[in-house]
Protein backbone atom coordinates (compact mmCIF):
# COMPACT_ATOMS: atom_id res chain seq x y z
CA UNK A 1 0.00 0.00 0.00
CA UNK A 2 1.43 3.08 -0.94
CA UNK A 3 1.89 6.15 1.53
CA UNK A 4 2.85 10.12 0.89
CA UNK A 5 5.86 11.38 2.75
CA UNK A 6 5.07 15.15 2.91
CA UNK A 7 6.89 18.23 4.18
CA UNK A 8 7.13 18.38 8.08
CA UNK A 9 6.15 21.71 10.13
CA UNK A 10 9.01 24.04 8.36
CA UNK A 11 7.88 26.80 10.94
CA UNK A 12 6.63 29.91 8.28
CA UNK A 13 9.19 29.12 6.16
CA UNK A 14 7.42 29.48 2.27
CA UNK A 15 8.75 27.94 -0.93
CA UNK A 16 11.77 26.05 0.72
CA UNK A 17 14.19 24.91 -2.09
CA UNK A 18 15.31 21.48 -2.51
CA UNK A 19 18.65 21.19 -3.14
CA UNK A 20 19.68 17.35 -3.03
CA UNK A 21 17.80 14.32 -3.69
CA UNK A 22 19.22 11.41 -1.26
CA UNK A 23 16.84 8.25 -1.92
CA UNK A 24 15.87 6.88 -5.38
CA UNK A 25 13.05 5.03 -6.44
CA UNK A 26 12.96 1.40 -6.05
CA UNK A 27 15.41 2.33 -2.27
CA UNK A 28 14.61 0.25 0.96
CA UNK A 29 15.23 2.91 3.52
CA UNK A 30 14.32 2.89 7.38
CA UNK A 31 12.18 5.83 8.86
CA UNK A 32 15.20 7.86 9.84
CA UNK A 33 16.70 7.68 6.64
CA UNK A 34 17.05 11.41 5.10
CA UNK A 35 14.74 11.35 1.30
CA UNK A 36 15.76 15.08 0.60
CA UNK A 37 17.34 17.88 1.57
CA UNK A 38 15.51 21.39 1.86
CA UNK A 39 17.02 24.60 2.31
CA UNK A 40 16.20 28.22 3.45
CA UNK A 41 17.26 31.37 3.60
CA UNK A 42 18.74 30.86 7.11
CA UNK A 43 19.39 26.91 7.35
CA UNK A 44 19.61 23.84 5.62
CA UNK A 45 16.96 20.53 7.10
CA UNK A 46 17.12 17.27 5.90
CA UNK A 47 13.93 15.67 5.38
CA UNK A 48 13.54 11.64 6.64
CA UNK A 49 11.03 9.12 5.36
CA UNK A 50 9.06 9.17 8.67
CA UNK A 51 8.26 5.10 7.69
CA UNK A 52 9.95 2.33 6.66
CA UNK A 53 9.58 0.34 2.98
CA UNK A 54 10.70 0.98 -0.59
CA UNK A 55 10.40 4.00 -2.39
CA UNK A 56 8.08 4.02 -5.37
CA UNK A 57 8.38 7.22 -6.50
CA UNK A 58 10.24 10.70 -5.81
CA UNK A 59 7.88 13.41 -6.51
CA UNK A 60 10.29 16.19 -6.63
CA UNK A 61 13.55 17.07 -7.94
CA UNK A 62 16.39 19.81 -7.33
CA UNK A 63 15.52 23.28 -7.70
CA UNK A 64 11.76 22.79 -7.00
CA UNK A 65 9.98 25.03 -4.18
CA UNK A 66 8.34 23.23 -1.58
CA UNK A 67 6.19 23.82 1.56
CA UNK A 68 4.73 22.37 4.30
CA UNK A 69 2.58 19.40 3.90
CA UNK A 70 3.36 19.19 0.10
CA UNK A 71 4.26 15.24 -1.60
CA UNK A 72 8.08 14.24 -1.94
CA UNK A 73 8.08 11.18 -2.23
CA UNK A 74 5.62 7.74 -2.37
CA UNK A 75 6.58 4.62 -0.30
CA UNK A 76 5.14 1.11 -0.39
CA UNK A 77 4.86 0.52 3.31
CA UNK A 78 1.78 -1.11 5.19
CA UNK A 79 -0.97 1.27 6.05
CA UNK A 80 -1.31 1.42 10.02
CA UNK A 81 -5.53 2.09 9.96
CA UNK A 82 -5.63 -0.77 6.72
CA UNK A 83 -7.10 2.04 4.79
CA UNK A 84 -6.73 2.28 1.22
CA UNK A 85 -4.53 5.47 0.41
CA UNK A 86 -4.72 5.42 -3.27
CA UNK A 87 -7.46 7.64 -3.64
CA UNK A 88 -5.55 10.70 -1.62
CA UNK A 89 -2.32 9.52 -3.69
CA UNK A 90 -4.21 9.88 -7.12
CA UNK A 91 -5.69 13.48 -6.07
CA UNK A 92 -1.73 14.31 -4.87
CA UNK A 93 -0.52 12.87 -8.33
CA UNK A 94 -3.41 15.08 -10.40
CA UNK A 95 -2.21 18.04 -8.48
CA UNK A 96 0.90 17.67 -8.82
CA UNK A 97 1.12 16.95 -12.71
CA UNK A 98 -0.83 20.25 -12.81
CA UNK A 99 0.93 22.25 -11.22
CA UNK A 100 1.78 24.78 -13.85
CA UNK A 101 5.72 25.42 -12.37
CA UNK A 102 7.18 21.77 -13.34
CA UNK A 103 6.32 23.01 -17.31
CA UNK A 104 8.56 25.68 -19.20
CA UNK A 105 7.09 26.38 -22.79
CA UNK A 106 10.42 25.91 -24.91
CA UNK A 107 11.42 28.17 -27.59
CA UNK A 108 9.82 31.06 -26.96
CA UNK A 109 9.30 33.71 -24.19
CA UNK A 110 6.54 32.28 -22.44
CA UNK A 111 6.05 35.06 -20.12
CA UNK A 112 5.28 37.04 -23.02
CA UNK A 113 3.13 34.39 -24.92
CA UNK A 114 -0.01 36.28 -23.30
CA UNK A 115 -0.05 39.63 -25.27
CA UNK A 116 -1.30 38.80 -28.48
CA UNK A 117 -0.42 40.83 -31.40
CA UNK A 118 -3.55 43.34 -33.18
CA UNK A 119 -3.71 45.22 -35.98
CA UNK A 120 -3.72 42.96 -38.79
CA UNK A 121 -5.33 43.89 -41.67
CA UNK A 122 -7.88 41.63 -43.47
CA UNK A 123 -5.67 39.91 -45.26
CA UNK A 124 -4.25 38.84 -42.32
CA UNK A 125 -0.46 40.30 -43.14
CA UNK A 126 0.77 43.13 -40.45
CA UNK A 127 1.84 46.48 -41.49
CA UNK A 128 5.18 47.76 -40.43
CA UNK A 129 6.34 51.46 -40.06
CA UNK A 130 9.78 52.74 -40.78
CA UNK A 131 10.34 51.55 -44.21
CA UNK A 132 10.43 53.19 -47.52
CA UNK A 133 10.62 51.30 -51.06
CA UNK A 134 12.49 52.29 -54.37
CA UNK A 135 11.93 50.83 -58.03
CA UNK A 136 14.47 47.87 -58.74
CA UNK A 137 14.45 45.79 -61.73
CA UNK A 138 12.33 42.12 -61.63
CA UNK A 139 9.93 43.40 -60.03
CA UNK A 140 12.00 44.36 -57.21
CA UNK A 141 12.11 46.95 -54.31
CA UNK A 142 14.66 48.71 -51.94
CA UNK A 143 13.21 49.48 -48.45
CA UNK A 144 15.27 51.34 -46.53
CA UNK A 145 14.72 50.96 -42.41
CA UNK A 146 14.87 53.87 -40.50
CA UNK A 147 14.57 55.03 -36.67
CA UNK A 148 10.95 55.29 -36.07
CA UNK A 149 9.62 58.37 -34.15
CA UNK A 150 10.77 58.24 -30.61
CA UNK A 151 9.71 61.03 -28.92
CA UNK A 152 11.93 63.54 -27.03
CA UNK A 153 14.43 60.91 -26.58
CA UNK A 154 18.39 61.89 -26.97
CA UNK A 155 21.43 60.01 -27.12
CA UNK A 156 19.17 56.52 -28.46
CA UNK A 157 22.46 54.05 -28.79
CA UNK A 158 22.59 51.07 -30.99
CA UNK A 159 23.35 48.75 -28.52
CA UNK A 160 22.87 45.40 -30.84
CA UNK A 161 23.00 44.62 -34.38
CA UNK A 162 21.08 41.52 -35.50
CA UNK A 163 21.45 41.20 -39.14
CA UNK A 164 24.34 41.61 -41.58
CA UNK A 165 24.53 42.37 -45.55
CA UNK A 166 23.10 39.53 -47.45
CA UNK A 167 21.54 37.95 -45.03
CA UNK A 168 17.71 36.90 -45.87
CA UNK A 169 15.21 38.31 -43.27
CA UNK A 170 11.58 37.53 -42.22
CA UNK A 171 8.74 40.25 -41.99
CA UNK A 172 8.98 40.94 -37.89
CA UNK A 173 12.39 39.65 -37.47
CA UNK A 174 14.88 41.79 -35.24
CA UNK A 175 16.84 43.92 -37.09
CA UNK A 176 18.85 46.50 -34.92
CA UNK A 177 18.22 47.32 -31.20
CA UNK A 178 18.67 51.03 -30.16
CA UNK A 179 18.50 52.16 -26.71
CA UNK A 180 18.06 55.12 -24.49
CA UNK A 181 18.59 56.00 -21.01
CA UNK A 182 15.24 55.23 -20.35
CA UNK A 183 14.02 52.25 -22.49
CA UNK A 184 15.65 49.90 -25.18
CA UNK A 185 13.28 49.03 -28.18
CA UNK A 186 13.67 46.68 -31.07
CA UNK A 187 13.95 47.74 -34.46
CA UNK A 188 12.06 44.79 -37.05
CA UNK A 189 12.45 44.11 -40.66
CA UNK A 190 8.57 45.29 -42.24
CA UNK A 191 8.89 42.92 -44.89
CA UNK A 192 10.72 39.04 -45.81
CA UNK A 193 13.70 39.91 -47.95
CA UNK A 194 17.38 40.37 -48.80
CA UNK A 195 19.55 42.76 -46.22
CA UNK A 196 21.71 44.56 -48.91
CA UNK A 197 23.50 47.20 -46.71
CA UNK A 198 23.42 47.70 -42.52
CA UNK A 199 24.00 51.70 -42.03
CA UNK A 200 24.97 51.49 -38.40
CA UNK A 201 27.13 49.78 -35.97
CA UNK A 202 26.90 48.96 -32.38
CA UNK A 203 27.47 51.99 -30.13
CA UNK A 204 26.18 54.30 -33.27
CA UNK A 205 24.44 57.12 -31.91
CA UNK A 206 20.43 57.42 -34.11
CA UNK A 207 18.04 59.60 -33.53
CA UNK A 208 14.33 59.43 -35.21
CA UNK A 209 14.89 59.24 -39.53
CA UNK A 210 18.31 58.13 -38.89
CA UNK A 211 18.77 55.07 -41.69
CA UNK A 212 19.37 51.75 -40.21
CA UNK A 213 19.02 48.87 -42.86
CA UNK A 214 18.51 48.89 -46.76
CA UNK A 215 16.66 46.15 -47.67
CA UNK A 216 15.01 44.54 -50.97
CA UNK A 217 12.15 42.82 -51.29
CA UNK A 218 10.68 41.16 -54.00
CA UNK A 219 6.98 40.86 -55.58
CA UNK A 220 3.77 41.39 -53.71
CA UNK A 221 5.99 42.41 -50.43
CA UNK A 222 7.23 45.16 -52.55
CA UNK A 223 3.99 46.31 -53.32
CA UNK A 224 2.74 46.34 -50.21
CA UNK A 225 5.30 48.19 -48.69
CA UNK A 226 4.93 50.94 -51.16
CA UNK A 227 1.65 51.64 -50.12
CA UNK A 228 3.16 52.81 -46.48
CA UNK A 229 4.85 56.03 -45.46
CA UNK A 230 8.09 56.70 -44.28
CA UNK A 231 6.97 58.23 -40.94
CA UNK A 232 4.61 56.11 -39.31
CA UNK A 233 3.41 54.82 -36.27
CA UNK A 234 6.92 53.70 -34.14
CA UNK A 235 7.07 50.42 -32.44
CA UNK A 236 6.26 50.28 -28.52
CA UNK A 237 9.19 48.79 -26.75
CA UNK A 238 7.62 45.55 -27.98
CA UNK A 239 6.86 45.47 -31.71
CA UNK A 240 3.20 47.12 -33.02
CA UNK A 241 1.79 46.24 -35.83
CA UNK A 242 1.52 48.56 -38.65
CA UNK A 243 -2.26 49.00 -38.55
CA UNK A 244 -1.76 50.75 -34.90
CA UNK A 245 -2.97 54.59 -34.93
CA UNK A 246 0.27 56.39 -34.91
CA UNK A 247 1.87 57.83 -31.50
CA UNK A 248 -1.02 55.92 -29.33
CA UNK A 249 1.05 56.07 -26.42
CA UNK A 250 -1.97 54.20 -24.70
CA UNK A 251 -1.67 50.96 -26.33
CA UNK A 252 -0.44 47.76 -25.00
CA UNK A 253 2.83 46.53 -26.67
CA UNK A 254 2.72 43.95 -28.76
CA UNK A 255 4.78 40.59 -28.99
CA UNK A 256 6.18 39.23 -31.78
CA UNK A 257 5.25 35.98 -33.89
CA UNK A 258 6.64 33.21 -32.23
CA UNK A 259 9.59 32.71 -35.30
CA UNK A 260 10.60 36.35 -34.78
CA UNK A 261 10.98 35.83 -30.59
CA UNK A 262 12.74 32.22 -31.34
CA UNK A 263 15.45 33.82 -33.64
CA UNK A 264 16.09 37.11 -31.46
CA UNK A 265 16.49 34.58 -28.83
CA UNK A 266 18.95 32.35 -30.27
CA UNK A 267 20.74 36.01 -31.53
CA UNK A 268 23.89 36.45 -28.73
CA UNK A 269 23.22 39.46 -26.35
CA UNK A 270 25.60 42.41 -26.80
CA UNK A 271 28.58 43.21 -26.03
CA UNK A 272 27.62 46.59 -25.14
CA UNK A 273 25.25 45.51 -22.29
CA UNK A 274 25.26 42.54 -19.86
CA UNK A 275 21.45 42.45 -19.65
CA UNK A 276 20.07 39.92 -22.63
CA UNK A 277 16.10 40.79 -22.26
CA UNK A 278 13.78 41.83 -24.45
CA UNK A 279 11.56 45.51 -24.59
CA UNK A 280 8.57 44.07 -22.84
CA UNK A 281 10.55 42.73 -20.38
CA UNK A 282 12.54 45.75 -19.72
CA UNK A 283 9.72 48.02 -19.58
CA UNK A 284 7.91 45.84 -16.96
CA UNK A 285 11.30 45.63 -14.99
CA UNK A 286 11.33 49.73 -15.18
CA UNK A 287 7.68 49.58 -13.91
CA UNK A 288 8.49 47.63 -10.68
CA UNK A 289 11.78 49.25 -10.48
CA UNK A 290 13.78 46.17 -11.18
CA UNK A 291 17.57 46.20 -11.61
CA UNK A 292 17.54 43.43 -14.59
CA UNK A 293 21.59 42.61 -13.52
CA UNK A 294 20.17 41.02 -10.45
CA UNK A 295 17.57 39.19 -11.87
CA UNK A 296 18.62 35.61 -13.64
CA UNK A 297 17.56 34.33 -16.71
CA UNK A 298 15.54 31.13 -17.29
CA UNK A 299 15.54 31.40 -21.12
CA UNK A 300 17.41 30.54 -24.13
CA UNK A 301 20.72 31.45 -23.39
CA UNK A 302 20.22 32.94 -20.22
CA UNK A 303 17.52 35.31 -21.80
CA UNK A 304 15.60 36.80 -18.94
CA UNK A 305 11.91 36.87 -19.57
CA UNK A 306 8.64 38.23 -17.86
CA UNK A 307 8.20 35.57 -15.47
CA UNK A 308 11.73 35.62 -14.21
CA UNK A 309 11.14 39.57 -13.51
CA UNK A 310 8.15 38.17 -11.25
CA UNK A 311 9.68 36.04 -9.73
CA UNK A 312 12.61 38.09 -8.79
CA UNK A 313 9.87 40.44 -7.36
CA UNK A 314 7.94 37.90 -5.22
CA UNK A 315 11.51 36.51 -3.54
CA UNK A 316 12.11 39.95 -2.90
CA UNK A 317 8.81 40.74 -1.14
CA UNK A 318 9.14 37.73 0.87
CA UNK A 319 12.20 38.54 2.00
CA UNK A 320 11.32 41.92 2.61
CA UNK A 321 13.09 43.70 0.87
CA UNK A 322 12.66 46.34 -1.45
CA UNK A 323 13.80 45.87 -5.38
CA UNK A 324 16.84 47.61 -6.18
CA UNK A 325 15.51 50.66 -7.83
CA UNK A 326 12.37 51.05 -5.56
CA UNK A 327 10.92 52.52 -2.67
CA UNK A 328 12.28 55.83 -4.40
CA UNK A 329 15.99 54.74 -3.57
CA UNK A 330 18.66 55.64 -5.83
CA UNK A 331 20.35 52.30 -8.19
CA UNK A 332 23.76 51.73 -7.80
CA UNK A 333 25.99 52.78 -10.97
CA UNK A 334 26.73 50.10 -12.91
CA UNK A 335 31.07 49.64 -13.12
CA UNK A 336 33.07 47.01 -15.64
CA UNK A 337 35.73 46.26 -13.44
CA UNK A 338 37.35 44.42 -16.01
CA UNK A 339 39.05 47.36 -17.63
CA UNK A 340 40.90 47.78 -14.29
CA UNK A 341 42.15 44.74 -13.96
CA UNK A 342 41.48 40.98 -14.02
CA UNK A 343 38.13 39.92 -12.13
CA UNK A 344 36.23 37.00 -11.22
CA UNK A 345 32.21 36.71 -10.67
CA UNK A 346 31.43 34.40 -7.66
CA UNK A 347 27.81 33.94 -6.71
CA UNK A 348 26.48 34.18 -3.32
CA UNK A 349 25.30 31.54 -1.68
CA UNK A 350 22.05 30.82 -1.10
CA UNK A 351 22.04 32.15 2.79
CA UNK A 352 24.23 34.74 2.02
CA UNK A 353 21.88 36.29 -0.32
CA UNK A 354 19.42 35.88 1.99
CA UNK A 355 20.88 37.32 4.92
CA UNK A 356 21.68 40.34 2.85
CA UNK A 357 18.21 40.91 1.91
CA UNK A 358 17.09 40.90 5.11
CA UNK A 359 19.76 42.94 6.69
CA UNK A 360 18.90 45.47 3.84
CA UNK A 361 15.37 45.46 4.82
CA UNK A 362 16.45 45.97 8.25
CA UNK A 363 18.15 48.89 7.69
CA UNK A 364 15.55 50.90 5.04
CA UNK A 365 13.05 50.24 7.51
CA UNK A 366 14.20 50.27 10.94
CA UNK A 367 15.71 53.42 12.31
CA UNK A 368 19.26 52.50 14.03
CA UNK A 369 20.86 54.01 16.58
CA UNK A 370 24.09 52.45 18.64
CA UNK A 371 25.12 53.03 22.15
CA UNK A 372 28.62 52.51 23.02
CA UNK A 373 30.24 51.63 26.07
CA UNK A 374 33.43 49.17 27.91
CA UNK A 375 32.70 46.96 30.85
CA UNK A 376 35.23 46.12 33.36
CA UNK A 377 34.81 42.43 33.61
CA UNK A 378 37.59 41.77 35.55
CA UNK A 379 35.87 39.78 38.10
CA UNK A 380 34.12 38.16 35.50
CA UNK A 381 37.44 36.76 33.97
CA UNK A 382 38.72 35.57 37.74
CA UNK A 383 35.54 33.93 38.52
CA UNK A 384 35.46 32.23 34.92
CA UNK A 385 39.03 31.07 35.44
CA UNK A 386 38.41 29.32 38.63
CA UNK A 387 35.88 27.08 37.03
CA UNK A 388 38.37 25.75 34.22
CA UNK A 389 38.77 22.55 35.77
CA UNK A 390 35.36 21.71 36.43
CA UNK A 391 34.35 22.44 32.97
CA UNK A 392 37.14 20.19 31.69
CA UNK A 393 35.88 17.36 33.55
CA UNK A 394 32.05 18.80 32.43
CA UNK A 395 33.01 18.69 28.97
CA UNK A 396 32.18 22.38 28.36
CA UNK A 397 34.26 25.22 27.67
CA UNK A 398 32.95 28.12 29.68
CA UNK A 399 32.97 31.25 27.72
CA UNK A 400 32.07 35.08 28.31
CA UNK A 401 29.04 34.61 25.85
CA UNK A 402 27.14 32.66 28.16
CA UNK A 403 27.70 35.16 30.87
CA UNK A 404 26.87 37.92 28.87
CA UNK A 405 23.59 35.74 27.82
CA UNK A 406 22.11 34.97 31.10
CA UNK A 407 22.85 38.94 32.04
CA UNK A 408 20.60 40.34 29.23
CA UNK A 409 17.84 38.06 30.54
CA UNK A 410 18.35 39.98 33.62
CA UNK A 411 18.28 43.05 32.07
CA UNK A 412 15.27 42.34 29.67
CA UNK A 413 12.91 41.54 32.61
CA UNK A 414 13.82 45.50 33.99
CA UNK A 415 13.38 46.40 30.51
CA UNK A 416 10.96 44.82 29.13
CA UNK A 417 10.45 47.08 25.94
CA UNK A 418 13.74 45.53 24.23
CA UNK A 419 12.20 42.36 24.40
CA UNK A 420 9.53 43.33 21.98
CA UNK A 421 8.56 43.82 18.46
CA UNK A 422 6.37 46.47 17.44
CA UNK A 423 3.21 46.10 15.21
CA UNK A 424 3.50 46.52 11.77
CA UNK A 425 1.72 49.90 11.93
CA UNK A 426 4.36 51.06 14.99
CA UNK A 427 1.58 51.85 16.90
CA UNK A 428 1.89 49.38 19.94
CA UNK A 429 4.45 47.05 21.28
CA UNK A 430 4.40 43.90 21.16
CA UNK A 431 5.85 42.48 24.78
CA UNK A 432 7.30 38.75 24.59
CA UNK A 433 6.78 37.04 28.18
CA UNK A 434 9.46 34.39 26.78
CA UNK A 435 13.52 35.12 26.59
CA UNK A 436 14.99 33.27 23.36
CA UNK A 437 18.18 34.78 22.46
CA UNK A 438 19.81 34.58 19.26
CA UNK A 439 23.24 34.33 18.82
CA UNK A 440 25.03 35.21 15.68
CA UNK A 441 27.47 32.51 14.21
CA UNK A 442 29.78 32.71 11.52
CA UNK A 443 29.74 29.91 8.80
CA UNK A 444 31.48 29.32 5.26
CA UNK A 445 28.00 30.34 3.89
CA UNK A 446 27.01 33.48 5.54
CA UNK A 447 26.00 34.63 9.19
CA UNK A 448 22.99 32.91 10.37
CA UNK A 449 21.42 33.57 13.91
CA UNK A 450 20.14 30.19 15.53
CA UNK A 451 18.52 30.53 19.31
CA UNK A 452 18.23 29.73 22.76
CA UNK A 453 15.22 29.54 24.05
CA UNK A 454 14.14 30.25 27.45
CA UNK A 455 17.62 30.92 28.19
CA UNK A 456 16.38 32.89 31.26
CA UNK A 457 15.66 29.54 33.10
CA UNK A 458 19.12 28.02 32.10
CA UNK A 459 22.15 28.36 34.51
CA UNK A 460 25.36 29.66 32.79
CA UNK A 461 26.77 25.62 32.30
CA UNK A 462 23.54 25.08 30.31
CA UNK A 463 24.19 28.07 28.14
CA UNK A 464 27.53 27.21 27.31
CA UNK A 465 26.82 23.75 26.18
CA UNK A 466 23.84 25.03 24.07
CA UNK A 467 26.13 27.46 22.62
CA UNK A 468 28.87 25.57 21.56
CA UNK A 469 26.10 22.76 20.18
CA UNK A 470 24.70 25.00 18.03
CA UNK A 471 27.42 26.50 16.51
CA UNK A 472 28.76 23.33 15.27
CA UNK A 473 24.84 22.44 13.85
CA UNK A 474 25.25 26.22 11.92
CA UNK A 475 28.85 25.25 10.55
CA UNK A 476 27.45 21.63 9.72
CA UNK A 477 24.04 23.30 8.05
CA UNK A 478 22.16 20.98 10.51
CA UNK A 479 20.35 23.60 12.23
CA UNK A 480 16.45 22.63 11.53
CA UNK A 481 13.31 25.48 11.51
CA UNK A 482 13.32 25.78 15.05
CA UNK A 483 16.63 26.32 15.61
CA UNK A 484 16.08 29.49 13.58
CA UNK A 485 12.50 31.48 14.49
CA UNK A 486 11.16 33.03 17.91
CA UNK A 487 14.07 35.23 19.01
CA UNK A 488 12.99 38.10 20.98
CA UNK A 489 16.75 39.75 21.27
CA UNK A 490 20.27 39.01 19.51
CA UNK A 491 23.73 38.80 20.61
CA UNK A 492 26.83 39.17 18.17
CA UNK A 493 30.12 38.48 19.60
CA UNK A 494 33.25 39.31 17.78
CA UNK A 495 35.33 37.77 20.23
CA UNK A 496 38.64 37.14 19.51
CA UNK A 497 38.68 38.48 16.06
CA UNK A 498 38.49 42.23 17.23
CA UNK A 499 36.82 45.79 17.27
CA UNK A 500 36.41 48.39 20.02
CA UNK A 501 33.10 48.48 18.70
CA UNK A 502 31.02 47.73 15.90
CA UNK A 503 27.12 48.94 14.33
CA UNK A 504 25.50 45.30 14.67
CA UNK A 505 22.27 45.40 12.60
CA UNK A 506 19.14 44.88 14.34
CA UNK A 507 17.92 41.42 13.59
CA UNK A 508 14.13 42.75 12.49
CA UNK A 509 11.30 42.22 14.04
CA UNK A 510 13.46 42.35 17.23
CA UNK A 511 13.57 46.11 18.08
CA UNK A 512 17.48 45.40 19.47
CA UNK A 513 20.74 43.92 19.42
CA UNK A 514 23.88 43.92 21.37
CA UNK A 515 27.51 43.54 19.76
CA UNK A 516 30.54 42.52 21.72
CA UNK A 517 33.63 43.53 20.90
CA UNK A 518 37.17 41.77 21.94
CA UNK A 519 38.18 41.72 25.45
CA UNK A 520 41.44 43.33 26.39
CA UNK A 521 43.50 44.53 29.10
CA UNK A 522 43.97 48.40 29.80
CA UNK A 523 45.22 50.50 32.22
CA UNK A 524 42.54 52.06 33.89
CA UNK A 525 42.81 54.49 36.67
CA UNK A 526 41.74 53.22 40.28
CA UNK A 527 42.24 54.63 43.68
CA UNK A 528 44.93 57.18 42.73
CA UNK A 529 47.04 54.86 40.16
CA UNK A 530 46.40 52.84 36.81
CA UNK A 531 45.87 49.51 37.47
CA UNK A 532 45.20 46.70 34.64
CA UNK A 533 41.73 45.83 34.37
CA UNK A 534 40.08 43.80 31.71
CA UNK A 535 37.70 45.63 29.47
CA UNK A 536 34.79 44.66 27.32
CA UNK A 537 33.58 46.99 24.43
CA UNK A 538 29.69 46.49 24.02
CA UNK A 539 27.51 48.51 21.36
CA UNK A 540 23.49 48.04 21.61
CA UNK A 541 21.79 48.72 18.37
CA UNK A 542 18.23 49.70 18.73
CA UNK A 543 14.93 50.81 16.94
CA UNK A 544 14.83 54.83 17.71
CA UNK A 545 10.69 54.27 16.97
CA UNK A 546 10.63 51.77 19.80
CA UNK A 547 13.19 53.32 22.50
CA UNK A 548 15.12 56.10 22.60
CA UNK A 549 18.74 57.28 23.87
CA UNK A 550 17.97 57.02 27.78
CA UNK A 551 16.69 53.85 28.23
CA UNK A 552 19.28 52.47 25.77
CA UNK A 553 21.82 53.94 28.31
CA UNK A 554 20.03 52.95 31.47
CA UNK A 555 20.16 49.43 29.78
CA UNK A 556 23.54 49.59 29.18
CA UNK A 557 24.89 50.33 32.57
CA UNK A 558 22.67 48.02 34.19
CA UNK A 559 24.22 45.45 31.93
CA UNK A 560 27.39 47.03 32.94
CA UNK A 561 26.33 46.25 37.12
CA UNK A 562 25.66 42.86 36.26
CA UNK A 563 28.74 41.99 34.19
CA UNK A 564 31.23 43.98 37.09
CA UNK A 565 29.74 41.96 39.54
CA UNK A 566 27.99 39.06 38.72
CA UNK A 567 26.97 38.31 41.95
CA UNK A 568 24.29 41.17 41.85
CA UNK A 569 22.51 38.67 38.91
CA UNK A 570 21.93 36.44 42.59
CA UNK A 571 19.61 39.33 44.37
Amino acid sequence: MSQDIRIPDIGDADDVEVVEIIAAAGDEIGEDDPIIVIESDKASMEVPAGKAGKIEEITVAVGDKVSEGQVIARIAAASESGEDDSSADQDDSEASSADPSRERPSGRDSADADEPGEGDDAGGKSSRPGGRSHEGGSGARTIEVKVPDIGDAEGVEVIEVAVKAGDQVEEDEVLVVVESDKASMEIPSSDAGTVKEVHVSVGSEVEEGTLLVTLEVQGAAAEASEDQPAESAPPSESRRERSEPPRDQKQPPKQPEPQAQDEAAESPPSSGTEVYAGPAVRRLARELGVDLKQVSGSGNRGRILKDDVKTHVKQRMAGGAAAAGGAGLPTMPEVDFSKFGEVEEQPLSRIRARGAANLHRAWVNVPHVTQHDEVDVTDLEQFRGSLKAEGERRGVKLTPVAFIIKACCHVLKEFPTFNASLDPGATKFILKRYYHIGMAVDTPDGLVVPVIRDADRKGVWEISEEVAALAEKARDKKLGPNDMQGGSFSVSSLGAIGGTGFTPLINAPEVAILGVGRLTTRPVWKDEAFVPRKMLPLSLSYDHRAINGAEAGRFVARLGELLSDIRRMAL
